[in-house]
């Protein structure tokens, strides 16, 4: 049976939901909020996972991993970040089931083991790694530690869309410690940074950067940096945030070091995160109603080798030469030998799930020494050489990468408007969105207030300097020094 996907123009969200089920990134699970991330979608977290980890090794991180329970005295202990997460913490608080006497078969909590202390799953880990930390650092010479983890947390979400928002997802969170406040920063806009170069570089997904307002900045930080993405629909995606946390963390949890000059100080910390959300930015920022369309730097297969109609001596000989000259220079190629299925429902199911790079090699196309190469971005299809066939896939790959990249920074020009008065900023709000340059007055009193006539939120105050200028706050008129990134959000 055809799988159908509902048009991006006719409902957005059923888009969406649409592509991640039908083209098989991810499944419904048994548990309210939760998915199950099938083989595709596990194998593009998997190249996103190993570009950033080689990213992080290559500033000078290491990984480790800590647990998942975090005693509750210890999450209490950085009152903001506590307070921050509370309303979607799960907490365990009991280690035991036993056998339910009023209903065979079934199982109770035991109510004699109760823990003695509750423990709270980690919606984030500062609490547990700082409390590990006071143990790891007495002296400036134990500084700086840079610390990566790879692991799944749990935020106890009350709506969710699968990638986008889900009760337990998967992520890094890098957690480092310093014996200065400017390390520490310049170490949290390093992180940044990264973040900014995985984004546009293997994601073709353009970002804005820029620091949160202190309404919007993680429970407990000093200062958020965040990079912000356009989806298809206009609205903004947070895709990726990186903390300075000054010495608060290091307060709550006692941990001190003896400077060179035998002073006990603080230490200073950052946290920075990315998490399975980026698939779902992906899927946003790419794809068409026809199926996924993945960068080829991150597409689990980049090259897709189809027999027409089926395999033979020749087609085999042809296909294994492409395979061997596309692998020895690292790329993604795999030959689908599946004879259950006729070409063109092959040719629809590898659309569907992205795959950047189409080779179908036929009978006749080898008589004339030549196959059909087809690019996923804009559906184009070209005849060539089959002793060319290698390069010019390469080629292409390179080719698709930029044009996604350069599509996306179109869209987001297209649909990003300067403001200066409320009619235009509240009409863009409700009729187009997309991104809006705007006056602000600095204050979270009006900052709320735009948020609660239009649902637009400060997505960010952008580094361009470009956007520094005198002005007029949009909704209450009162003075303003430079413009700041309006829109609705994911």
């Amino acid at each position: 049976m055809a799988k159908v996907i509902c048009p991006r123009e006719k409902d957005y969200s059923q888009w969406y939901n649409d592509l991640v089920y039908q083209s098989g990134l991810a499944d419904q699970s048994a548990v309210r909020g939760c998915m199950v991330i099938k083989p595709h979608g596990y194998a593009l977290w998997e190249n996103m996972q190993g570009t950033l980890d080689k990213m992080f090794k290559d500033t000078g991180h290491v990984n480790a991993y800590f647990p998942l329970f975090v005693p509750k005295s210890l999450f209490e202990a950085e009152e903001k970040n506590a307070e921050g997460f509370a309303k979607e913490c799960a907490v365990v608080t009991h280690y035991r089931l036993k056998n339910d006497p009023a209903a065979k078969g079934k199982l109770m909590v035991d109510p004699d083991a109760r823990l003695e202390e509750e423990l709270v799953v980690r919606p984030t880990s500062e609490a547990i790694i700082w409390n590990t930390y006071r143990d790891w650092i007495q002296s400036y010479r134990d500084l700086p530690i840079l610390i990566n983890q790879w692991a799944n947390v749990v935020r106890w979400e009350m709506r969710t869309r699968p990638f986008l928002r889900t009760a337990e997802f998967l992520w890094q969170e890098g957690h480092t410690a310093h014996a200065t406040a400017q390390e520490a920063i310049e170490e949290a806009l390093k992180m940044h940074e990264v973040y900014t170069r995985f984004a546009e570089d293997f994601m073709a997904m353009p970002v804005i950067k820029g620091a949160k307002t202190a309404n919007e900045r993680f429970a407990g930080a000093e200062e958020t940096y965040t990079i912000e993405a356009m989806m298809q629909d206009g609205k903004a995606l947070q895709a990726g945030t990186s903390h300075y946390l000054g010495q608060n963390f290091a307060k709550a949890f006692e941990v001190k070091f003896l400077t060179d000059q035998n002073r006990e100080e603080y230490v200073y910390a950052t946290s920075w995160g990315v998490s399975t959300r980026l698939i779902g930015a992906l899927v946003m920022s790419h794809s068409d109603d026809d199926g996924l369309v993945l960068p080829p730097k991150l597409a689990p297969v980049q090259v897709i080798i189809v027999p027409i109609p089926k395999p033979s001596a020749e087609i085999n000989d042809a296909a294994e030469k492409i395979m061997k000259e596309l692998r020895e220079q690292g790329i993604r190629v795999r030959y689908d030998l599946d004879e259950k299925n006729r070409p063109g429902f092959k040719f629809a199911e590898h659309e569907l799930k992205g795959v950047p790079i189409r080779i179908g090699i036929g009978a006749r196309d080898l008589e004339q020494s030549v196959v059909e190469i087809a690019r996923r971005d804009t559906k184009e299809k070209t005849s060539v050489p089959v002793d060319q066939a290698a390069s010019y896939s390469i080629g292409l790959l390179n080719m698709i990468q930029q044009n996604l990249f350069d599509r996306a920074v179109e869209r987001r020009t297209q649909k990003t408007n300067f403001v200066d008065n409320w009619e235009e900023f509240e009409q863009i709000m409700n009729e187009n969105q997309g991104f809006v340059y705007a006056h602000w007055d600095g204050s979270g009193e009006t900052e709320d207030l735009i948020k609660e006539k239009t649902k637009a939120t400060i997505r960010c105050i952008p580094m361009d300097n470009d956007l520094i200028e005198n002005g007029r706050c949009i909704l209450t008129g009162k003075p303003s020094s430079r413009r700041v990134l309006f829109a609705k959000a994911y």
